[in-house]
């Protein structure tokens, strides 16, 4: 390819809205541009790597005998009234009607179309197991886009689903599915962790995991273990019990000296709403301290305990109470059920209390008087208050060691580009989807779900591999792999043995992109540099006697010396480190 006749736009400086690296060296490079908030426009190299991405999944799931196909977009809205989802997905459903006043929906997940599909062409048993997949482009309203491709509205996606007889046969689709997962990220060089997950919207009752890229950036946060394999994510994550004496922060407090017990005594504590102010006024440990927060669990107000240093998990929360939506209460709704936000305890509550385990085995603790600047001391759990019921409803914190082994947890965050469910049958009970058993009886499929973030991707490994001003592709999904870059477009010695390069390295079926344009060598090493072609040959001055420059990723040049006009030595450069990776 001449690069005189790509479109790549690349910029000098990095638009305000990139935030990130990914971001800024995607915009950078050309390789993208927003067409509107969340949505992007992919250019010819952005489309090359996806394409490469592509291909990579591709090919692992026509390993496990997954079979591609293409669903609509859009979607009668209908469909997602049978699954009963067209209710519980939210805003994020976007809807529209057509001219003759019918709901669709464009789809953000194809549950729905592909169960209705095997529900009207699959009879038999014998026609499962049964995986289907495709790659197309999803939407979601997202609240607040951002991160470039890593959260839009529009987004490319592949999403497999599949149907079993039996739960032993979804166990072992399940185990494929996530060892090709395992692969297919291997081979793009990414830096990933699976972890145990929430199924959120999609739902099922059955195992979930989460592939999670590690990036700083990232919006998850992955909970592993020091010593074991545990690792979830953090609305997942569990933790050993605790004892009371046991810190946020890791150390053991010594145990406390027996006391006799005071009595519960409200103090004056003006203006301290805050648990980092009253800790501070009260010269105690947030720990010690008692949160009291107001939610509506399905139009219901609830009140939740937890400890000062500890963050309700509204997901764990969600569960505990079986709701099928869950808020923070609006503060209209507090000040009509006359409850003093900033100073609220747990007394006299008019409403169901859910106090979290490390609540309910302090021995003291600072809580809220319910009225404006006051609190209390020395309230003793179970004895001053009492609550309705108690359950796990904290995230997991530093500090807390694994649910497994007991060693400490760490903490760091991460990208979410792939997930895998076991659904169990609750689409295909819900839409009436039935095959005959080897008796003859009609049974409900056993369905499994798994999706992989396409475009995410491509920002995902781009913030991994992005330095300022640089970037380095991996070979496996590289746009180009080798960049040749004679220093003059003029100089007819140097576009020889350039195009010489090009047919000798094509025929290893390497992709090539020759710079031949009239710019200055500066201007083409910059953008070399955004582009990120895993080997650059620069041909220069000394083309005439046969020597050429090759960098391979680092700021290591190697001078090649091409003896008797054999171009064998950047070959076997090419062959070494190129085609190995190429898989």
């Amino acid at each position: 390819m001449k690069q005189s006749q790509l479109l790549a736009p690349t910029l000098r400086e990095a638009p305000a809205e990139a935030e990130i690296r990914s971001h800024n060296i995607l915009l950078r490079s050309g390789m993208i541009r927003q067409t509107a908030s969340g949505v992007y426009s992919f250019l010819p190299l952005g489309r090359r790597v996806l394409l490469k991405i592509e291909r990579i999944i591709r090919e692992e799931m026509d390993g496990i005998h997954a079979q591609e196909t293409l669903l609509p977009s859009l979607q009668p809205l209908e469909l997602w009234d049978e699954s009963g989802r067209s209710s519980d997905y939210g805003p994020e459903l976007m809807r529209l009607n057509d001219r003759h006043d019918r709901s669709f929906a464009l789809g953000p997940t194809h549950e729905e179309v592909i169960t209705s599909i095997v529900r009207d062409n699959v009879q038999s048993y014998r026609q499962l197991p049964l995986t289907l997949y495709q790659i197309s482009s999803k939407y979601r309203d997202e609240r607040r886009p951002r991160f470039g491709v890593l959260r839009g509205r529009e987004f490319t996606m592949k999403d497999a689903y599949s149907f079993s007889s039996t739960y032993e046969e979804l166990d072992l689709t399940y185990t494929a599915m996530a060892e090709a997962y395992h692969r297919i990220f291997t081979r793009m060089g990414l830096r990933f962790k699976k972890v145990e997950a929430d199924a959120g919207t999609i739902g099922g009752s059955g195992e979930t995991h989460e592939y999670m890229a590690l990036a700083a950036i990232g919006e998850d946060t992955i909970v592993s273990c020091t010593c074991c394999n545990y690792a979830a994510n953090l609305e997942k994550a569990g933790y050993a019990a605790a004892s009371p004496n046991h810190s946020r922060d890791g150390r053991q407090e010594p145990a406390a000296e027996p006391q006799i017990v005071t009595t519960r005594t409200k103090v004056h504590t003006p203006d301290m709403r805050t648990i980092e102010q009253i800790s501070d006024f009260l010269q105690i440990k947030p720990r010690e301290v008692i949160k009291t927060l107001l939610y509506v669990a399905d139009d219901k107000p609830v009140a939740v305990l937890v400890r000062g240093d500890h963050e309700v998990n509204e997901i764990k929360l969600q569960k505990a109470l079986g709701a099928q939506k869950l808020d923070l209460m609006p503060e209209e709704m507090s000040r009509e059920l006359k409850l003093t936000v900033g100073y609220l305890g747990p007394y006299d509550l008019q409403m169901k209390v859910i106090a979290d385990h490390a609540v309910t085995v302090m021995t003291s603790s600072v809580t809220g008087a319910g009225e404006k600047d006051h609190h209390y001391v020395n309230a003793v759990p179970g004895i001053d208050f009492t609550w309705n019921e108690t359950h796990d409803v904290r995230n997991a914190a530093i500090g807390d060691t694994c649910p497994l082994c007991e060693a400490p947890l760490s903490f760091e965050r991460g990208i979410e580009v792939g997930h895998i469910f076991k659904l169990g049958t609750k689409y295909s009970d819900a839409m009436g989807a039935t095959v005959l058993d080897q008796t003859g009886v009609p049974q409900v499929p056993i369905m499994g779900c798994y999706g992989i973030g396409v475009s995410r991707l491509l920002g995902a490994v781009a913030e991994q591999y992005a330095e300022e001003g640089m970037m380095h592709w991996p070979v496996s999904i590289a746009p180009y792999h080798v960049h040749i870059i004679p220093v003059s477009n003029k100089d007819e010695v140097q576009m020889q043995l350039a195009a010489e390069l090009e047919t000798a390295l094509s025929v290893l079926g390497l992709d090539i992109l020759v710079d031949d344009r009239s710019e200055r060598p500066g201007v083409k090493f910059k953008d070399a540099d955004l582009f990120g072609i895993p080997m650059r040959i620069v041909v220069g001055r000394d083309a005439a006697n046969g020597r050429v420059e090759c960098r391979l990723h680092t700021d290591e040049v190697e001078e090649v010396r091409l003896e008797s006009g054999s171009l064998s030595d950047v070959v076997n450069i090419a062959k070494q480190h190129l085609i190995p990776n190429l898989c």
